[in-house]
């Protein structure tokens, strides 16, 4: 064993910084323009208070809770985040197994850095597949029936990329964003993608993702599978009805932590006005700015189903590989558990809107 082993995400956060070079870290840290809402995703938390209730018997508690029919030991999932070779060399890989041994839903990135059929065969587990739909709708569609045939159990559409956020660090470090081999045979790229300002990420995503996306896309991809389909990316109560119009089996409520339009709302803020919209129809999932067990809880009781878990993997992944990232699981899991119990919480279901405080509340207390 390792001495000193982090204790929480921050800490890993920290070492993950000491073990990346400058243009890595920049790329998986940073956000939009002034990168407003990426601080803000995280500080809106801080803005939320807990009501604990005392005196329940809380011997035993049970955090695990289902997901499109799907148990789960906890209400924690990986989020979709692409290149992780960046951060270790075994890449989702190393994640997947990591997840896998946390019993944890992973969602692989359809920027991974590992080919999709790779991540499959590494390890049995449930997991789902983020997907771009591109200019070249054939890529796309070729990319879910792979997903589909090995065994994915669901399609997360990413909706809030039409076009791509202006990422200033990745810019001014000239940031070479490894290309994945998901999309070798099916693109061919322009070696001088070195050309010209900006960052080649920018070059790349000019080329391949779609403006024009819009529901009808929804639909397509719907009528091309038969997986459930989670949107990703829904900020608002009129997207969120619409999400429900179109038939979507989910949706998640994110900002691309903060990576593409700066000034959207944080996503906690965000979380009980898409929750009233859909009001049951189908789960809600929250991303951006969890670090905390409390974090967790915080979102639990907003309405969100489940949490999705993005930059705090990829520093346990750039610190301590696979044994990192399912350390950051581990301790976010922990840290849930013993949330719940101080707040006299023995499952999830009793995890209530009444168990928080947030700004929100304490300016109608004093209307």
């Amino acid at each position: 064993m390792e001495h000193n082993l982090p204790v929480n995400v921050r800490e890993y956060q920290e070492l993950a910084k000491k073990a990346l070079p400058n243009m890595h870290y920049d790329y998986i840290n940073g956000g939009a323009e002034d990168e407003y809402t990426l601080r803000e995703n995280i500080a809106a938390y801080g803005r939320i208070m807990l009501r604990p209730r005392v005196l329940v018997d809380v011997s035993k508690t049970d955090m695990s809770t289902s997901l499109l029919g799907y148990d789960m030991p906890s209400p924690i999932i990986v989020a979709p985040t692409g290149a992780h070779k960046l951060a270790n060399p075994e890449g989702e890989v190393a994640t997947a197994r990591a997840a896998a041994a946390c019993n944890t839903i992973m969602v692989l990135s359809f920027g991974s850095s590992c080919k999709i059929e790779e991540v499959a065969a590494s390890c049995d587990a449930i997991r789902f597949f983020q997907l771009y739909i591109y200019k070249r709708r054939d890529v796309s569609a070729t990319l879910v029936r792979r997903a589909e045939s090995l065994g994915f159990k669901a399609i997360v559409l990413t909706v809030d990329t039409p076009v791509l956020g202006r990422r200033e660090a990745d810019i001014r470090n000239k940031m070479v964003f490894p290309p994945s081999p998901n999309l070798e045979g099916l693109m061919s790229f322009n070696d001088d993608l070195g050309t010209g300002g900006g960052s080649k990420l920018e070059r790349f995503a000019s080329e391949t993702l779609d403006p024009s996306l819009s529901w009808k896309d929804v639909e397509w991809l719907k009528s091309i599978t038969s997986l459930p389909i989670l949107l990703k990316g829904v900020v608002t109560a009129e997207d969120a009805r619409k999400a429900v119009e179109a038939g979507v089996a989910g949706v998640i409520v994110s900002n691309h932590g903060g990576r593409q339009l700066d000034y959207a709302p944080p996503t906690i803020a965000a979380l009980e006005e898409v929750v009233k919209a859909v009001a049951g129809a189908v789960p809600v999932l929250v991303d951006g700015g969890i670090r905390r067990g409390t974090d967790v809880f915080k979102a639990l009781a907003l309405g969100a189903k489940a949490v999705m878990v993005g930059r705090p993997v990829f520093y346990g992944l750039a610190a301590r590989g696979e044994a990192g990232a399912r350390h950051v699981i581990e301790m976010l899991n922990k840290e849930l558990e013993l949330a719940m119990a101080l707040c006299g919480c023995r499952s999830i279901a009793e995890v209530t809107r009444r168990h928080v405080l947030t700004e929100g509340d304490r300016i109608r207390a004093l209307l």
